[in-house]
């Protein structure tokens, strides 16, 4: 009776604290048919662990296959070979191997066969007594026996190896992947843009068979706080948040299924330098939180060191150096990390200035025609791929940089030594000898500037004349009483259009009073009389009258007094606009003049203290 299978389980990763093993992962991808068929090793034969609580970093440049090493962590993909263990069980396998061991075994045992057979014949052939030449064929038809058996056993082998790989793979437990999530690159393709933010969140949950919808919404609002986002926010659609608030998003869908393991696949590589910050520091503080183990993807290693605890180096889909962060920093050894490195920008200018970048070109440093590289472990914890002569180069690598780290060790400390009472006599006689010249030529700078601006300096009055000296006070009063003047002309121009009127009206009742009582008394006349005594009235008589009247004695009228009164207003604003912009003017030319005189001041000494050797004034003038 045969033995129900079980999934692959193995209890010494448990028991070591590994959270998650990788061993020989292989992830290649076909394209084509026939003649035109071709694959792509993305990932090749990479191993690694990472223990629990651990964040490990993946670094390479773009396209070494930092993601497709991640995607098929969490089956993504169908891994080609090798296979994968999450607490201790077997979550994905690759049968490649397998079927290339079959196929291998089978070449080989049959080219061993045909090379057996000659051999014997020329024995056989060469022999002539009969007894020996039965023995002959008797051996080798017993060696052959043994390599059909051989083929026959590995075939029987590897089918039990890949139905087993099979079997895994279909029995895969959903709520122990569950337990691994992760946080995709680009924050707008890896959200459905036609599903609310509390859809794409709680998809997760349904997809386990959560189905209340009560408990799930509060799921989402107490995820969402917990990533620094409103619960408000779940009904609104991914198009309307930025690319840091939609990043965060996807931390909350990864976040919702409380997972143990989280892959974040460069969730800071699309935002700009404020949100990275903000991000990096949401993810550490979800990491002590939770207690969550981490896998983060980047390309930048200056990141990767503050982030994480371990640092994996690849290179063309294949694991160059494997090491604890400060080691990997401290001891760089594959020329590919020497590369990486030089790359990463130093915010002081003097030595970015002076940073060489290192290109690496893996044909003329390495030579792999006579011995292939292999992951060895060069020291406890540091794994880098190399072959024998370039294992002992890279040890003695270690040991020169060992060297070099202690002689600048010592040189901090002797330079941090309390010097004694004759080095501290000759410095203080140095300094004192530096001070007096300094001094010296300050002093020669200031008289020559002196005498300079005593040439350069015009009269007095002319002076005055060119340079107004400007107070602030007095222009503020001048101000004021423009101000005054204003008023008090809109004043007077009033008074005066009310005296007009007044003057106007009194003159109309005198002429009332001086027309005579007969005019009232007459009777009426007839219309057409009535406008003959009218035209008779305009003759020019009256018109004598009118021009015998003084010109003195006319009064303007509400019209020509406004116009008056505008014009007094207009005036007044006209020059008191002319007065600010003259005191402006003057500001402006004494500010210029004095910045002059600083900038002259500041180049003559900077030339003088280039013409004493370069000397940091501040620090002996202490």
């Amino acid at each position: 009776m045969k033995l129900k299978r079980q999934v692959t389980y193995r209890p010494e990763l448990v028991d070591e604290g590994i959270e998650l093993s990788v061993r020989h992962l292989k992830q290649y991808f076909s394209f084509g048919h026939g003649r035109n068929a071709f694959k792509t090793k993305a990932v090749h034969d990479v191993s690694f662990d990472i223990k629990k609580g651990e964040c490990f970093g993946l670094v390479g440049e773009s396209g070494c296959g930092k993601t497709t090493t991640g995607r098929s962590l969490i089956r993504l993909y169908h891994i080609t070979s090798g296979s994968i263990y999450f607490e201790g069980q077997r979550i994905s396998a690759g049968r490649r191997w397998n079927d290339k061991e079959i196929k291998w075994s089978r070449i080989k045992g049959n080219n061993k066969i045909k090379e057996l057979r000659h051999e014997y014949a020329l024995k056989i052939d060469e022999e002539k007594d009969g007894a020996k030449k039965k023995e002959l064929a008797i051996e080798r038809d017993h060696q052959i026996k043994e390599i059909h058996e051989h083929i026959k056993n590995t075939r029987k082998e590897q089918k039990e190896a890949i139905a087993q790989i099979k079997y895994d793979n279909k029995h895969v437990d959903r709520k122990l992947m569950s337990k691994m999530q992760m946080i995709f690159q680009d924050p707008v393709d890896s959200l459905d843009p036609r599903m609310t933010v509390e859809d794409i969140i709680q998809e997760g949950l349904r997809i386990q068979g959560e189905h209340n919808r009560y408990a799930n919404s509060k799921k989402v609002a107490d995820v969402l706080e917990r990533v620094g986002l409103i619960p408000e926010y779940a009904s609104r659609y991914p198009h309307e948040f930025s690319g840091g608030q939609r990043q965060r998003i996807g931390i909350a869908r990864a976040l919702i299924m409380n997972p143990q393991f989280l892959i974040c696949d460069e969730p800071i590589s699309a935002l700009d330098v404020s949100i990275r910050a903000q991000i990096i520091n949401l993810l550490n503080d979800l990491k002590e939180e939770m207690g969550l183990t981490i896998m983060f993807i980047a390309h930048d290693l200056s990141v990767v060191k503050y982030f994480c605890d371990r640092i994996g180096v690849m290179y063309f889909g294949q694991l160059v150096e494997l090491a604890t962060s400060d080691e990997l920093f401290k001891h760089p050894l594959h020329p590919y990390t020497n590369a990486l490195l030089s790359a990463i920008p130093k915010p002081d200018p003097i030595s970015e200035k002076k940073r060489q970048r290192i290109v690496y070109k893996p044909q003329e440093v390495h030579d792999y025609s006579v011995e292939k590289p292999e992951l060895v472990e060069i020291v406890p914890g540091h794994w880098v791929l190399a072959n024998k002569p370039e294992l002992e180069k890279y040890r003695e690598k270690i040991v020169e940089l060992d060297k070099a780290e202690k002689k600048h060790k010592k040189a901090d400390v002797s330079a941090e030594k309390v010097p004694s009472k004759k080095e501290e006599a000759k410095l203080a006689k140095e300094k004192e000898a530096q001070r007096k010249a300094i001094e010296d030529a300050l002093k020669a700078q200031e008289e020559a500037r002196k005498a300079e601006e005593a040439k350069a300096a015009p009269a007095p009055e002319e002076k005055k004349e060119e340079e107004p000296k400007v107070d602030k006070k007095a222009l503020k009063a001048e101000q004021k009483e423009a101000k005054k003047a204003e008023k008090e002309a809109k004043k007077a121009a009033k008074l005066e259009a009310k005296k007009a009127e007044k003057e106007a009206k009194k003159a109309k009742k005198e002429e009332a009073k001086a027309a005579p009582k007969e005019e009232k008394k007459s009777e009426p006349v007839k219309p057409e009389k009535k406008a003959k005594a009218v035209k008779e009235e305009k003759k020019p008589e009256p018109k004598k009258a009118k021009k015998a009247e003084p010109v003195e004695d006319k009064k303007p009228s509400k019209k020509e007094e406004k116009a008056l009164a505008k014009e007094a207003e207009e005036k007044a604003k006209a020059e008191k606009e002319q007065a600010s912009y003259e005191a402006y003017l003057a500001d402006k030319a004494k500010w210029e003049k004095k910045v002059q005189q600083e900038r002259e001041k500041a180049r003559k000494e900077r030339e003088a203290e280039r013409a004493k050797g370069n000397v940091d004034l501040p620090d002996i003038l202490k």
